[in-house]
């Protein structure tokens, strides 16, 4: 006999902890590894991707194709494994990227490089590359709908955030091992062997995550759909249109999220190094510091949002990097700026980009019903990173290589933010107050069950 309870109350006695945990692994384990690309893009460009006679910035820009052809496969991963999530359940689905990811990271550190086994080896690379864009495309949306859907009421906000702090965590334990092994081994070891420890770490931790998951019970919300409990007939939870504009606008609004988080947190190292001459250990350190500010910013803000709304807190980050992205780039771009004030510079940039990646997960889970849920809104995370995250390297080095024009990376946050304040304008503010919507279609209101959410 089944319950006309809500889900979402429910859920507040069925391991929300539990599902914090579970659903947060994974996005460490994807974003502990794709940090540890991005810092060691320029060991992985002269292994892989730069033969005899090549110069350092082709390798880069090389390795950072490779690099955007994993997040390329993220939305084809999304709708795949989204559907799979929508149909069978979020547990088994997460089970099955975990595994994806684990296998694709660890054989990466075990890869022969381009001395050793010629052009096949970074052909191999992108192919290992492609397996983790698919499987990072389904960890999303499965994530945030186990996340959100045992969030306790008024909670929504601060449980979503979780899946962007344990990105920050991801990041910073990456960038953290990438120092580590920076400051006890010579640089001819790092770029021999050493940079292969930290995908071989990925195991380990892998197994640990698959623990978790597999004591994981499914969310109430997707138990209630399967058990007919939805108040919304089955065939109208998907009219093509409606859910295709509901997730170019998700897409839309976190824009500036994909674009300022990568263009900060990750390609920040290799252009550094590349165009302002910095050390690996300086560019690492900054790094470590834009991170520390991200993290320290995303759960208050993921609060905050339960409390005021997820529109005026993302708004102001999106606002705040249009303003300050050329006063922080400059500062990292004068030679007479000390240390002390280039770290308050990436600091503020780690700190504003928390106030879109803390609300962020919530307001996507707010916009699509329980019955597309895991598609829908891992489809508009995957489609927005593949092109403004992923390109995001790609593009700054490629740019800055024809151009000479160092201010790229400020150009490039500005234009992407804007795109984004533009887009949050559209989100109306009492989506966080109401319950998750139930097996409608997408294209209305939110916060009531029976009615559609995508506005």
């Amino acid at each position: 006999m089944t319950s006309s309870a809500d889900p979402g109350e429910r859920a507040a006695g069925r391991g929300p902890r539990r599902a914090l945990v579970a659903g947060s692994v994974g996005n460490f384990i994807e974003w502990y590894e794709f940090g540890v690309y991005g810092f060691f893009a320029t060991i992985i460009a002269a292994n892989f991707f730069t033969p005899q006679g090549g110069s350092e910035l082709e390798g880069l820009v090389k390795t950072y194709a490779s690099f955007g052809i994993a997040f390329f496969f993220r939305p084809i991963g999304a709708a795949v494994f989204g559907r799979v999530g929508d149909r069978i359940g979020r547990r088994p689905t997460l089970i099955l990227v975990l595994l994806l990811m684990t296998g694709a990271t660890t054989l990466i550190g075990a890869l022969p490089t381009y001395d050793t086994l010629g052009v096949a080896a970074p052909w191999l690379l992108t192919l290992l590359r492609i397996l983790q864009g698919l499987s990072a495309g389904g960890e999303f949306g499965g994530a945030v709908s186990i996340m959100t859907e045992f969030a306790p009421p008024g909670r929504r906000g601060l449980y979503g955030a979780w899946q962007s702090f344990t990105v920050a965590l991801g990041l910073l334990a990456g960038a953290g091992a990438a120092a580590v092994l920076a400051t006890v081994m010579s640089e001819e070891s790092l770029a021999d062997w050493g940079w292969r420890l930290p995908f071989l770490l990925t195991l380990p931790i892998g197994l640990v995550a698959l623990w978790l998951r597999l004591r994981l019970e499914e969310t109430p919300f997707f138990r209630a759909a399967a058990d007919g409990e939805a108040t919304t007939p089955p065939e109208r939870v998907a009219d093509p249109r409606e859910m295709a504009g509901a997730i170019v606008m998700g897409a839309a609004r976190i824009m500036g999220w994909a674009a300022a988080g990568y263009t900060f947190l990750v390609v920040m190292p290799s252009y550094l190094q590349a165009t302002l001459n910095a050390t690996f250990q300086q560019a690492l350190v900054a790094t470590v510091v834009a991170n520390a500010g991200f993290a320290l910013s995303i759960l208050p803000a993921g609060l905050l949002s339960d409390r005021i709304g997820r529109r005026p807190v993302m708004l102001t980050g999106a606002a705040l990097v249009v303003v300050l992205a050329f006063p922080l780039l400059n500062v990292l771009q004068d030679p007479d700026s000390s240390a002390w004030v280039q770290g308050a510079a990436v600091f503020v940039a780690g700190v504003v980009v928390g106030l879109m990646a803390g609300p962020g997960p919530a307001m996507l889970a707010e916009m699509f019903p329980t019955r597309v849920r895991y598609t829908g809104l891992g489809l508009a995370y995957a489609l927005s990173n593949a092109v403004f995250s992923g390109c995001a390297g790609l593009i700054i080095t490629k740019v800055i290589e024809h151009t000479g024009e160092v201010d790229i990376p400020a150009y490039y946050v500005m234009v992407t933010c804007a795109i984004s304040v533009v887009a949050l304008f559209t989100l109306r503010g009492e989506y966080h107050r109401g319950a998750l919507p139930g097996a409608a279609r997408p294209g209305k209101d939110a916060g009531r069950e029976e009615e559609t959410p995508c506005g």
